[in-house]
């Protein structure tokens, strides 16, 4: 059978739908690369936004009108709108979360310890992305109660996986020639936590036991981490980037919010994490327009970002997600004072990126190419990413895909550095 994956949302949904592709071919079925040609689709949904809810749904539908007359529907949205889910053209079968993990053998009629899974090779899964980093899910699930977030609902409580189940995943994904491993969770820094753990005794151990040369952490909320945790970055495989959501830098919103951390903290701990890696990419998420946020706030909000000198970041429009407690909240924000707060942070965190990113002119840096695109008489255009997440470009005389090279920095063009690979 042939069969069709995609994804809407984050790099848990991108980790988990990778593990469905080796689930398939290891039961002997084909992943191709357009929906017109399949046999059988399924898409994981997302539900973090109102966008990304009707970006699920339209996802869903495209790949009805292309001819797939089986559609399994799964993921946050799929587990929040069942029913909903269900109605949709084509739509053979819902899997809410709670079932994901046993997907592909519930479809198929297998028992899951049947599968002998291929290594998780970095050919990547056609019709997604050309991704050369392999996601592993380490852990699923929130026990947070943020009044924004709906995640919480669709995941359900946190929960993580066992320790030998993970390092097995990457020695897989190193077999199959991975040059950089991510860890991702829900709730990444509460790895471990049910029993007895840290999520720094999960790197130790994979910095010990595998042979990982680039190790990447996805989101981590500030709440998990102290100043002790960053002495892990003294081992260099370890990149220097990290991505701390605020979600705002006024400690009354954030108490609105429900977030286990005020601006203080937040900074104290930033402080931290520079003085161990003076050069490393601190990310973030920000919400603008959350419910009550008053022009004070968001002045606070914009001073505190400006301070902090984020090297990029994710700026969401607040969304009313049913089922949340910020949905019931008074003083819902007007729309369009909500995106005209959200150009202003985009604007402050794009000027320090780019003060960032200017600092690396004339630098050698490796980077691991991640797309590669036919440039005419130039030969290949490639892009990837350096250690501290910048995003280079550079031209090559043949295809450079998953591999890294040493690379000159020479110039900042908007978000990308341009370079020559040496």
């Amino acid at each position: 059978m042939k069969i069709f994956l995609d994804t809407i949302g984050c790099r848990l949904n991108q980790a988990e739908i990778e593990n469905m592709a080796r689930q398939f071919r290891a039961a002997g079925h084909e992943i191709v690369p357009t929906a017109e040609i399949a046999d059988m689709a399924v898409v994981n949904t997302c539900a973090v936004t109102t966008q990304a809810a009707s970006d699920s749904r339209s996802k869903i539908r495209t790949i009805a009108r292309a001819g797939v007359d089986e559609i399994i529907a799964t993921g946050c949205w799929t587990t929040l709108q069942p029913k909903e889910a269900a109605a949709l053209p084509n739509v053979l079968r819902v899997i809410t979360n709670e079932q994901k993990d046993h997907l592909v053998a519930n479809t198929l009629n297998l028992e899951p310890s049947t599968f002998d899974l291929e290594p998780i090779d970095r050919t990547p899964i056609p019709g997604l992305h050309r991704r050369t980093r392999a996601f592993i899910k380490v852990q699923d699930g929130c026990d947070n109660k943020c009044t924004f977030c709906i995640t919480t609902v669709a995941r359900g409580a946190g929960r993580s996986r066992p320790l030998v189940d993970v390092i097995s995943d990457i020695n897989s994904a190193l077999a199959g020639n991975s040059k950089e491993i991510v860890l991702t969770g829900v709730h990444l820094g509460s790895w471990g936590q049910e029993m007895g753990y840290h999520l720094r005794d999960l790197v130790n151990a994979i910095l010990r036991e595998t042979d990982v040369n680039r190790l990447r952490l996805s989101s981590l909320e500030p709440w998990d981490l102290d100043a002790d945790f960053f002495s892990l970055w003294n081992d260099k495989r370890l990149m220097p980037h990290l991505h701390l959501p605020l979600q705002s830098g006024s400690e009354s919103t954030l108490r609105r919010m429900a977030r286990k951390t005020t601006p203080a903290s937040f900074r104290e701990l930033v402080n931290a994490a520079r003085d161990v890696m003076p050069d490393a990419a601190i990310t973030t998420d920000i919400i603008a327009g959350f419910p009550g946020e008053t022009d004070d706030e968001f002045a606070e909000t914009l001073e505190f970002v400006n301070e902090m000198r984020f090297t990029g970041g994710h700026v969401f429009s607040y969304s009313p997600r049913p089922g949340t407690g910020a949905a019931k909240m008074k003083g819902q924000v007007k729309p369009e004072l909500r995106k005209r707060r959200n150009h202003i942070l985009q604007e402050a965190i794009e000027e320090s990126a780019k003060v960032y990113r200017e600092k690396f002119i004339g630098q050698k840096m490796p980077v691991l190419w991640e797309s590669t695109t036919e440039y005419g008489e130039y030969g290949w255009r490639m892009e990837g990413w350096t250690g501290n997440y910048l995003r280079v470009s550079a031209n090559a005389p043949s295809p450079r895909w998953n591999e890294v090279d040493e690379v000159e920095l020479q110039e900042v063009r908007g978000g990308l550095v341009k370079g020559a690979i040496l």
